[in-house]
């Protein structure tokens, strides 16, 4: 069951580190090339999205038919239990929500780049006439 979170929590990971890749100051060259490489990658890599997307709609149901501990018949432990099935909640939520947002920035990072990368060749083109 904690096999999906561990494979999200290395795929942000990941994200993460690209993120950071796009955003160091590197050669020319070596930026496009950086881009070119990340921007073959992310259309397969696409699949966080949906992936995250069910993980979110996993939690929403189990909190909806999650049994409530809010009566003085449950015991210190149930309680704790509660609690901390609460909170592992909201840290797969804010996990989901990390995934889809940084490969949203990697997106716009590297297509930003591209636009860059086409301007400068039409500002040589129109330097060269």
């Amino acid at each position: 069951m904690a096999l999906q979170w561990l494979i999200l929590t290395y795929v942000v990971a990941a994200e993460a580190a690209v993120a950071l890749l796009l955003t160091l100051p590197y050669p020319k060259l070596l930026k496009n090339r950086l881009v070119s490489l990340i921007s073959l990658i992310l259309q397969p890599a696409l699949f966080i999205v949906p992936f995250a997307g069910f993980q979110l709609l996993d939690i929403y149901w189990k909190n909806e038919h999650r049994l409530m501990c809010t009566s003085e018949i449950c015991t210190a432990a149930e309680r704790d239990r509660y609690e901390k099935s609460v909170f592992k909640a909201q840290r797969n939520i804010i996990l989901c929500a990390t995934a889809c947002l940084l490969y949203w920035c990697i997106h716009r990072i590297c297509k930003y780049n591209k636009e860059i990368q086409s301007l400068e060749e039409v500002e040589k083109r129109y330097k060269d006439q």
